[in-house]
């Protein structure tokens, strides 16, 4: 999974799904969940997953309303698909990503 800055995210979720983790570097919940999230990473080709720091990337977490992290949100062609919080377990982590993968 590759931490990217704004610009980086913008050209990102243009096209296809995007799979987007708000996270930050001192929260104990978000290193739980990135082991989770870089298995699922290697099972969803299709998908691109980015990270993003909401400390370095504050207008981002401010646009997409990030209040708690981990954030998890599933973005297709620039649209919020559907979003998540809090760690979870793989199979929980799939669920929610399969089910935005049909919408």
């Amino acid at each position: 999974m590759k931490i990217v800055n704004k610009q980086e995210f913008l050209e990102t979720i243009k096209e296809g799904y995007t799979l987007v983790d708000f996270y930050a570097d001192w929260c104990g919940p978000c290193k739980m969940l990135g082991p989770v999230l870089e298995e699922l990473d290697s099972e969803y080709p299709d998908v691109t997953f980015v990270k993003v720091n909401v400390d370095n990337e504050e207008e981002l977490a401010a646009k997409y309303g990030i209040m708690s992290i981990p954030a998890v949100f599933v973005i297709k062609d620039g649209e919020t698909v559907a979003k998540t919080g809090g760690m979870q377990p793989k199979e929980s982590m799939r669920a929610f990503l399969d089910s935005a993968l049909s919408k």
